[in-house]
């Protein structure tokens, strides 16, 4: 494959030189627009250095992304480049390489290599930082400066609390919304229709879309468009187009044709006759229709098979005709009682708002919009961005939806044009990255079209350029061609438009990239089932239904799981094994069978904290102590890890209750001593005594260490879930401070909260663990080898109870918005806006393909499951497997039990405040080079620190050990010239230091001479020093061994970062001890 660089600008082919000056120029408005792995991130952050380096104060710099995550590695970027550039230990010659990498001209870099070195003092010596915001804390920060008066106009509370997700408060808006219903008549009749004619859960779901989609309604609704989203067949007042078939001609003809067919000697057409004969007897229009269109037509909508009889066609086509102006007419009507309820349950969801001083996230965007539009305002705000901003970087832009598009717009539109437009400022330089073939955020309204509008707008309205770079970093070759195969053939289709073929800067190692797993295979139709899923009796309390499909996706897991084994084996390691699938169903059946093999996995998509085993047995805990006649509570509290109560133990006790149930009364009577129960008994008496006075968290605080949870957690739960475990439970003690502010102040109240609100946490960070994600939650991240499972999924059903937002991006609020029940029977005037959204959710499907290819830097690996049934548009495992090597021995791979690591867990001795006998003194060394010693390294500690002369520190440190002073001066300053100690004293060039540091060694307290952080070569590493004066201390092996020891404490402190030891001796050489 070719791995020359694919770069343009402005449609013209350019260097990777021009690409990158024109990209990182600070003071020209750009857009780019880059293929995964091309370093989008990295071009913004360099931007920014450029700026900065151009003269921009840190405050003129926003940058603006979607999520906190996303702001805090873009700031953590800047931070450790801005670090890395002022390092003494980094060399002009590499800092003329990086200006060059960010489009600096080679020739004139050498002159900026100062104004680099000195970038990170000038950021800081401001006192000001670059901002780096999501999209919504920009918003709020408009906010809280905008007119109080603009604020209540918009009902918006500037000092509001942020909603962040509205299921927490769903059910008490509903609970309004019914009540306001029962105060309106007319709306209670639409709602008892509604209900009627679709059922309780199809109206869920509209409400649940009026809710999720609020900001477009009520834009629709002040556009006068929301009304008429459905347009009327009829004429308002006027009957239902099923009525004419009761006119006096529609009557003739049908009896006519109903005779006609009586007369036929065939049995169908009799039928059909007699039974349009009855149809036409009745009196209610829409049943006469009914029953006419069921005589003629099947069940399915076609005409029937009824012969040539005089009048049919005309007569089946003229009833196609009024059928599909009533099928308009119901939608119309079934619309504007949406609309009609949509209104009271907005009216209802603003109050409670309002009351409780709350905003959501589209408020935010909601009133930004209204700030930036507004007439009267719009100069004000203008003036102060003016004051403020002069440069805008945007990443992502893929994901932003039309409202905060047209946010943006409000404010740069008035720089539009020459000498800054009506604005009469310059415009801000403005940075746009991003690549709509990574737009799969639909469902959050992220809209990839709005990509294309920020094109054209920052070249006609600012005068600035469009670049594209299909040059990754990332994939290599063999994922790279199937990737370009695949992508070639769908633009071919007209399914993927805007395709460019991929380069890659990767190097070919001519080892296969794609592979598949063997499709697990669906019994034919027909074929008997086997005899394991056949139906029969089994005992429902301890052994759980085997679906046949369930089995079949778990067969998917256990092959998933021997491959993610196999590489291992192989020695890839854990981290960068990277699984995918479009749902968690999947994930969570392979989570399994890794667990079942030992194998640690860890699901980076935030977990919801009730569904996770340890938090709801520390609920049961609280919910048994506040409610002791729960019983069941009670019961999961006993089995758990906590109490670890066998079956045996609960049966025992319940026996014990008798007929009353009386389980926790039985339970404070338990006779026994020193098992499950007994020791249950006595802490749960206590704690429960504790619950009537001490707040959630202490009372949680003192469950977890009483009950020695941890410690239980670690001996009975799986290495590969222990840390997820104890990561739960800490989740749980955090939520009891931090849950609405902690304002919960009894145990009862808490677990209330707990259960009601959906509170999601983030998973551990478990450095050697499999990483199981969706797609949607792995975009960003990257592995060796990534798994996509469940590749050829069931197709998905047809939409039931919808909103249709028809929203162009160069409008200004939505065309039409539409509440439809069922999208495959859209009225004729939607069908063309139905098909576009069709069109976008393929094309949504085939950038979810895109990204979860692009993931693999190494390898790629499909399974998959064979579904039921087919529909034509092609699925992932269609399109990618037949380009895919079979897996190597994957079908042969027998489970090979792997054995469980012992738990480790390292505790701290227990308290006691029993006084103790004093020690015995140590023995002191007072000799001669003991005291040097001393002194040596009090003056080393002092130099270190406060600095100062040293002869006079020499003096000092003489005095005080008794050692001469002319000594003490000539050993430590032959230490601190020589070349290989001197930086580690020089604080200059350190990014950490400390003296005598204490570390835990086996229990008891050792501290390391000197510890301190360097810069080598980019790398922080940290280095463990050790002054042994004498000549050669690497001789002693126990010197060895203690550096070892002082190694590893610091390891274990700093989780994956370099450390070294090196012993210091007294002619100042460095001796290092142990590996790199």
């Amino acid at each position: 494959m070719s791995t020359s660089p694919a770069y343009r600008a402005d449609g013209r082919d350019v260097s990777r030189e021009a690409f990158y000056a024109l990209a990182c120029d600070p003071r020209r408005s750009v857009v780019v627009e880059a293929c995964a792995g091309a370093g989008k991130t990295w071009m913004l952050v360099s931007r920014i250095v450029r700026a900065l380096l151009d003269g921009a104060q840190p405050q003129e710099i926003l940058a603006i992304t979607f999520t906190k995550k996303a702001a805090g590695e873009m700031r953590d970027r800047l931070d450790k480049w801005l670090r890395d550039f002022a390092a003494p230990a980094m060399d002009d010659a590499v800092r003329v390489k990086e200006l060059v990498a960010r489009g600096v001209p080679s020739a004139e870099a050498p002159a900026w290599v100062e104004a680099l070195a000195g970038l990170q003092r000038r950021v800081l010596d401001s006192g000001r930082a670059v901002e780096v915001r999501t999209f919504h804390a920009w918003f709020a920060q408009l906010l809280r400066a905008a007119p109080y008066e603009l604020l209540d106009e918009i009902g918006l509370d500037p000092e509001g609390e942020l909603l962040l997700d509205i299921a927490d408060h769903r059910s008490e808006v509903m609970r309004r919304f019914h009540g306001a219903l029962l105060r309106d008549e007319a709306r209670r009749a639409d709602h008892a229709e509604l209900l009627r004619t679709r059922g309780r859960s199809q109206a869920a779901k509209w409400f649940e879309a009026v809710l999720a989609r609020r900001v477009e309604l009520e834009l629709a609704d002040r556009a006068g468009v929301l009304q008429d989203g459905v347009a009327s067949a009829v004429a308002e007042g006027a009957a239902p187009p099923c009525a004419e078939v009761g006119n006096a001609a529609w009557r003739d003809d049908l009896l006519g044709l109903a005779g006609a067919l009586a007369a036929s000697t065939k049995k169908t057409c009799r039928d059909a006759g007699a039974a349009l004969q009855a149809a036409l007897d009745l009196t209610e229009p829409e049943a006469r229709f009914a029953a006419v269109w069921a005589a003629l037509f099947t069940t399915t909508g076609t005409p029937r098979k009824l012969g040539d009889v005089p009048g049919l066609d005309a007569s089946t086509r003229a009833l196609e005709t009024i059928a599909a102006r009533q099928h308009q007419h119901e939608c119309h009507l079934e619309h504007a009682r949406m609309v009609r309820l949509a209104r009271v349950l907005l009216a209802e969801y603003a109050d409670y708002k309002r009351e409780r001083g709350l905003l959501d996230m589209n408020d935010l965007e909601h009133g930004a919009l209204a700030l930036l539009r507004d007439a009267s305002l719009s100069g004000w705000v203008q003036e102060r961005l003016d004051a403020r901003i002069r440069h805008v970087l945007i990443d992502e832009f893929q994901d932003t939806s039309p409202l905060q598009w047209h946010a943006l717009h409000a404010w740069l539109s008035a720089y539009a044009g020459a000498g800054g437009g009506a604005s009469g400022q310059r415009a801000p330089a403005v940075f746009v990255v991003g690549d709509p073939k990574q737009s799969i955020y639909r469902f959050r309204r992220a809209e990839p079209r709005v990509f294309g509008a920020v094109r054209e707008f920052v070249v006609e309205a600012l005068g600035g350029c469009v670049l594209e770079c299909d040059h990754t970093r990332r994939n290599a070759p063999g994922v790279l061609a199937a990737l370009n195969t695949v992508f070639e053939a769908a633009q071919g289709e007209g399914a993927f438009l805007g395709f460019r073929a991929h380069t890659t800067e990767v190097d070919a190692d001519g080892a296969p990239a794609l592979f598949a797993l063997p499709r697990v295979p669906r019994p034919a139709k027909g074929d008997k089932p086997d005899e394991a899923d056949e139906p029969r009796w089994r005992d429902s309390l301890s052994e759980p239904r085997r679906e046949p499909e369930l089995q079949r996706r778990e067969a998917e897991a256990q092959m998933v799981a021997e491959a993610i084994v196999q590489q291992i084996e192989a020695g890839v390691a854990p981290r960068e094994l990277l699984v995918m699938a479009r749902k968690r169903a999947p994930l969570r059946l392979l989570a399994q069978a890794l667990q079942r093999r030992h194998v640690p996995c860890v699901a980076v998509d935030d977990a919801t904290l009730i569904e996770a085993p340890e938090a709801q047995d520390l609920v049961a805990v609280l919910d048994a102590l506040v409610s002791p006649q729960h019983r069941l509570s009670l019961a999961r509290a006993l089995r758990s890890p906590l109490f670890d109560a066998a079956d045996a133990d609960l049966l025992a006790l319940s026996r014990r209750a008798g007929a009353a149930g009386d389980w926790w009364g039985a339970l404070m009577n338990w006779p026994g001593e020193g098992d499950a129960l007994a020791r249950a008994r006595r802490l749960l008496a206590a704690w429960q005594e504790a619950a009537r006075h001490l707040p959630p968290h202490d009372l949680l605080d003192r469950i977890v260490a009483e009950g020695e949870l941890r410690e239980c957690l670690a001996a009975r739960v799986p290495a590969a879930q222990r840390a997820v475990a104890l990561a739960t439970v800490d989740a749980v003690l955090a939520q009891s401070l931090a849950l609405d502010g902690g304002r919960y102040a009894t145990p009862y109240a808490f677990v209330r909260a707990l259960r009601r609100r959906t509170i999601t946490v983030p998973a551990p960070d478990l450095g050697g663990a499999v990483r199981l994600l969706t797609v949607h939650g792995a975009k960003g991240l990257e592995a060796d080898v990534v798994f996509v499972m469940d590749a050829d999924p069931e197709p998905n059903r047809t939409e039931t109870a919808t909103l249709l937002v028809d929203w162009p991006v160069r409008l200004s609020a939505p065309r039409r918005c539409a509440f439809l029940y069922n999208e495959n029977q859209a009225p004729a005037e939607l069908a063309d806006a139905m098909a576009e959204e069709q069109r976008e959710r393929a094309r949504e499907e085939l950038n979810g393909l895109y990204v979860a290819m692009t993931r693999a830097r190494h390898t790629l690996v499909l399974s998959a499951t064979e579904p039921s049934r087919r529909t034509a548009a092609a699925s992932w495992w269609q399109r990618v497997a037949p380009l895919a090597a079979p897996w190597p021995q994957a079908a042969a791979t027998k489970a090979v039990p792997r054995p469980e690591p012992a738990p480790e867990l390292i505790v701290l001795p227990r308290w006691s405040d029993a006084p103790l006998a004093p020690p015995a003194p140590a023995p002191v060394d007072d000799s001669p080079a003991s005291r040097l010693g001393q002194a040596v390294h009090r003056v080393l500690e002092w130099r270190s620190g406060a600095g100062g002369e040293l002869q006079a520190l020499a003096a000092g440190a003489a005095a005080e050990f008794g050692a001469p002073a002319e000594e003490v001066a000539r050993v430590a300053g032959r230490i601190l010239a020589h070349p290989d100690c001197a930086r580690f004293f020089d604080a200059t060039a350190l990014r950490w230091a400390g003296n005598e540091v204490p570390v835990s060694l086996d229990g008891a307290v050792r501290y390391i001479d000197r510890l301190v952080c360097v810069d080598d070569a980019g790398v922080d590493t940290w280095w463990v020093l050790d002054y042994k004066l004498q000549h050669r201390p690497e001789a002693l092996e126990a010197y060895h061994a203690q550096l070892a020891a002082y190694r590893e404490a610091v390891r274990q402190a700093q989780p994956g970062a370099r450390v070294r030891s090196a012993f210091i001796a007294g002619d100042g050489r460095l001796i290092e001890s142990g590996s790199a």
